[in-house]
């Protein structure tokens, strides 16, 4: 039984680690930090356990085994890092960390103290995306050309619990990122892990459109993102990130190889559906995407805790995830010296 930690109690922890733990037949949550002290006495009555008064002191406690880093972008590295050199396992939510040091800092100290890290790339775990993966990899579609993969919706005003346009999402000291930190880590993410490719190069306009903070004046993070990438084979595709998608919101990718077109999540009916060159249509009905007023499982938990007992690092590991996150840095690179970045291999 592994004994967990869960630092930071906002909508994130609430209503996907939290109870992804307690359905988790190999995990106990044991302890709650977070710097709204009542909110964390609220979850600790609600689901027992130890509420801290700081996360140093949780991390002290040799009766801990993991933690859950589930605070805001700023403190993700400094608590990692801590948590790993107190021999703590760590599963931190995405974006990885502020900056690229901190992001290769993060791995380095997983590599040293042989703790396991993994970050929240949940959309890996999702049915589409890995039976998308095995079809690729069979060919279905043939040598893939290109591709458009986005994420958008109306922004996260409503998804934090302190609702509203005073959010630390749009306060630049604490979340560095926007749209792209946000949604497109992600994007970039699955594209890599379907076509089996690395981002080597990127062209980008990272801007700020229409959000307004609750002064009325433009939010000094990025609302929108628009990523052209070349992968290491040559294929080539877009990636989209936007906080002002105000009607439905769009988590999808499509893939356009030598044989046909495949598109994922694309349709409220079916997750995937092929289009072949010589007119067959092949579907599949297997999941729906999670959106910000539908959670469900995602997986995540049970790929973390999988991890531990099996002790190997998982498919969304810290290095996976400075993988991304060298795409996002040189991303906003492009978008400021209007230039294309290349990006080195690993």
């Amino acid at each position: 039984m592994y004994r967990i930690g869960i630092i930071g109690c906002g909508k994130i922890a609430q209503v996907r680690h939290i109870p992804e733990y307690i359905a988790n037949p190999n995990t106990e949550i044991v302890g709650f930090f977070d710097l709204n002290q009542e909110r964390a006495k609220k979850l600790a009555e609600q689901f027992g356990g130890k509420v801290y008064e700081n996360d140093a002191l949780m991390l002290q406690d040799s009766h801990i085994d993991a933690v859950s880093v589930c605070t805001a972008n700023h403190t993700h590295a400094p608590i990692t890092i801590k948590a790993l050199r107190s021999g703590k396992h760590v599963l931190c939510e995405k974006p990885m960390a502020m900056t690229l040091e901190e992001c290769e800092t993060m791995v380095q100290t997983s590599r040293e103290t042989g703790c396991q890290l993994m970050i929240g790339h949940n959309q890996r775990l999702t049915k589409a995306h890995r039976r998308a993966k095995q079809l690729i990899e069979e060919g279905c579609i043939g040598k893939i050309i290109s591709f458009r993969t986005t994420f958008g919706h109306g922004g996260p005003e409503t998804w934090s619990v302190d609702s509203g346009k005073e959010i630390w999402f749009f306060d630049k000291k604490q979340a560095e990122f926007g749209a792209i930190g946000d949604l497109g880590i992600h994007k970039t993410d699955i594209i890599q892990f379907l076509t089996g490719q690395r981002v080597r190069e990127v062209m980008a306009k990272i801007v700020t459109l229409d959000k307004k903070d609750k002064k009325g004046q433009q939010i000094k993070v990025d609302d929108n993102a628009v990523c052209i990438y070349t992968m290491e084979n040559g294929i080539i595709g877009t990636m989209t990130a936007s906080w002002t998608y105000y009607g439905k919101e769009d988590n999808s990718t499509i893939l356009y190889g030598t044989k046909g077109m495949m598109c994922i999540y694309d349709d409220p009916l079916y997750s995937i559906k092929i289009t072949l060159h010589n007119g067959e249509n092949i579907f599949y009905a297997m999941d729906t995407i999670q959106t910000n007023e539908h959670q469900r499982d995602s997986g995540l938990i049970d790929c973390f805790v999988q991890g531990l007992i099996e002790e190997k690092t998982t498919v969304i590991s810290g290095e996976e995830g400075l993988v991304s996150m060298k795409v996002v840095f040189a991303s906003i690179e492009s978008s400021k010296t209007g230039k294309a970045v290349k990006i080195m291999g690993e």
